[in-house]
């Protein structure tokens, strides 16, 4: 059983992990993609990885969903991982409907305008 110190040690470590892996994956997107694109993929990653569900009933630690929801899935059945699951989806959503938003919007790429040639006039 892991103490209350080696318990946040390793929550912070996994957190680190995931923010590290996201940033130099846009790092290594924001040459190729438009920031929309990046956008639609890093924040329902960031929802997938940093998603936090309580592993089993009684337990007053929390742990990341998707480690949550695999492990019960794999080791008992789908039912025993629909409690990490629905978070897991709803905010996952949540995030994929954040990033459609932000690229109609804030992310949206502006069209330079056309200057007129000197034949047109």
């Amino acid at each position: 059983m892991l103490s209350e110190e080696t318990y946040l040690i390793a929550m912070v470590a996994y957190i680190t992990a995931a923010l590290v892996a996201l940033l130099c994956m846009a790092w290594w997107l924001r040459g190729y993609w438009r920031p929309a694109w990046i956008a639609a993929l890093l924040l329902p990653g960031a929802a997938l990885l940093l998603t936090p569900a309580y592993p089993e009933a009684g337990i007053d630690t929390m742990a990341p969903a998707l480690i949550v929801a695999a492990f019960q899935w794999l080791t008992v059945d789908q039912a025993a991982a629909a409690h990490a699951l629905r978070p897991l989806v709803f905010v996952t959503g949540a995030a994929a409907l954040l990033a459609l938003l932000l690229g109609l919007t804030v992310l949206r790429q502006r069209r330079a305008p056309e200057t007129p040639h000197a034949s047109d006039a």
